[in-house]
């Protein structure tokens, strides 16, 4: 059996890095959520994408704002640089999408994994979304397959279906950078968890092992990074050959079951994100809210004894 996207994107990277075609890759790290925002554009073109923006949002007030998303519009407008994707790598479940905000602002098409209409379906239940809620992923200007074009300017760009941490989870290689959201942290952190609804770590273990097979000088760009132990700084940009050798779940020599009773043990220990419920209920929607009731106000849900 052939995979033609993996191998298209292989290809990509090595005649990039042949070429010198790369992106140029500007990050942001949002402490509060340890997510990692990055910003790439081409250097010829000034064309640019922005992958995995953050919405500030403080769950003891539930009050929102813009700063952090506004620290990366004034990037964007100082380096002259023309978004063209909003992409969201998954529906997060740690962080609310700034994607709308940055969209009025900067424009550029929202772009998730045409996946997102199978967490639609299972979350929209959760939250008794009503009939009002598509499950059709409309909210979004960009469905993407396995193995989409997703070019950045004169860059070349590829999408790769990596589910496992979600059905709906995508890594987008562009140029010879792979921005590949939750499937792997630094190799001092291993990867991540796959006990979320419709999550698996069997999947999971398949995902990394296809994003491994791509060049060892391929460029990783983290959603996340935790600090591991021992380590004072946060890091989220790493190589393909590094997580071969160290990753510490899924190093070269690592089997598919070893992996899965690690993973699933190390699940059976961790309690639900802080911001779980209010990030996948504005994230399934494509960054926005739900409609504001009679009184004017917008409402987040909180299902009791359901997750």
């Amino acid at each position: 059996m052939t995979d033609e996207a993996l191998a298209r994107a292989i290809a990509q990277i090595e005649l990039a890095r042949a070429r010198g075609a790369c992106p140029v890759v500007r990050s942001f790290f949002d402490e509060a959520t340890f997510t990692a925002t990055h910003v790439a554009h081409d250097p010829v073109t000034l064309e640019a994408a922005v992958i995995d923006s953050v919405l500030d949002y403080d769950p003891a007030s539930g009050r929102t704002s813009t700063h952090g998303a506004d620290e990366i519009i004034a990037y964007i407008r100082e380096a002259g640089l023309k978004i063209v994707w909003q992409i969201e790598t998954h529906a997060h479940a740690d962080h609310l999408s700034a994607a709308p905000h940055l969209q009025l602002k900067l424009g550029g098409r929202l772009g998730i994994g045409a996946a997102i209409m199978t967490v639609q379906t299972v979350f929209g239940k959760i939250f008794n979304a009503g009939t009002e809620f598509a499950r059709d992923g409309s909210q979004f200007d960009v469905l993407f397959q396995d193995g989409d074009a997703v070019p950045l300017g004169a860059l070349p760009g590829i999408a790769l279906h990596v589910p496992g941490h979600t059905p709906a989870d995508m890594a987008f290689i562009i140029g010879d950078a792979a921005f590949i959201g939750d499937t792997l942290f630094m190799p001092d952190y291993g990867t991540a968890r796959a006990d979320f609804p419709g999550g698996d770590a069997r999947q999971l273990f398949r995902s990394v092992r296809r994003l491994l097979a791509l060049p060892p000088e391929t460029r990783l760009f983290l959603c996340h990074d935790y600090k591991a132990p021992g380590r004072d700084a946060y890091v989220w940009e790493t190589t393909v050959g590094a997580e071969r050798a160290r990753n510490i779940h899924v190093h070269d020599g690592v089997t598919e079951d070893e992996f899965v009773a690690l993973r699933t043990a190390r699940d059976a220990t961790l309690g639900m994100p802080r911001l779980l419920m209010p990030s996948v209920q504005v994230n399934m929607r494509g960054g926005r809210f739900p409609e504001p009731e009679e009184n004017g106000t917008r409402y987040l849900k909180i299902p009791l004894d359901t997750l």
